[in-house]
């Protein structure tokens, strides 16, 4: 069976607002870094090479809020496969505390880009066999 990538994230003083809760742009950072990490530690493909000729953009995003996370909290973000296309890869994701509640979840989809050689445009390019099979191992 396969499992989710899983990191985990303590909640600092520049996440939080003046209320000290996560202010919500600082969870989508967030996001961003839990789909680069899995890029680099799980699929070995870090976004320091990617960007050097291709792309991974978000297209689409839908999260849902559901609880205040503030500073000090230990956060457990987890990210898994829902669909995988030819060039695309929708993801589910969620965010708990230490409690194992639901602070923040959806779902995002990335597209795989090739960026034309003048950096003016891009296109979605297919994923090789390789990538899919390595992405395919987080398919929930």
């Amino acid at each position: 069976m396969n499992k989710p990538f899983i990191k985990s994230e303590k909640v600092r003083f520049k996440h939080v607002d003046y209320a000290g809760i996560v202010f919500y742009p600082r969870f989508l950072e967030m996001l961003n870094d839990l789909v680069e990490d899995w890029f680099e530690e799980a699929l070995d493909r870090p976004f320091s090479k990617i960007h050097e000729t291709n792309g991974i953009p978000t297209v689409d995003l839908k999260v849902q809020f559901k609880k205040a996370a503030r500073i000090g909290t230990i956060l457990t973000k987890s990210l898994w496969v829902v669909r995988l296309g030819s060039a695309s890869i929708v993801c589910g994701f969620q965010f708990e505390n230490e409690q194992k509640e639901v602070c923040l979840e959806g779902e995002v989809t990335l597209v795989n880009v090739a960026i034309q050689e003048d950096r003016k445009g891009i296109k979605a390019e297919p994923f090789n066999d390789e990538m899919k099979n390595l992405i395919s191992q987080f398919i929930i």
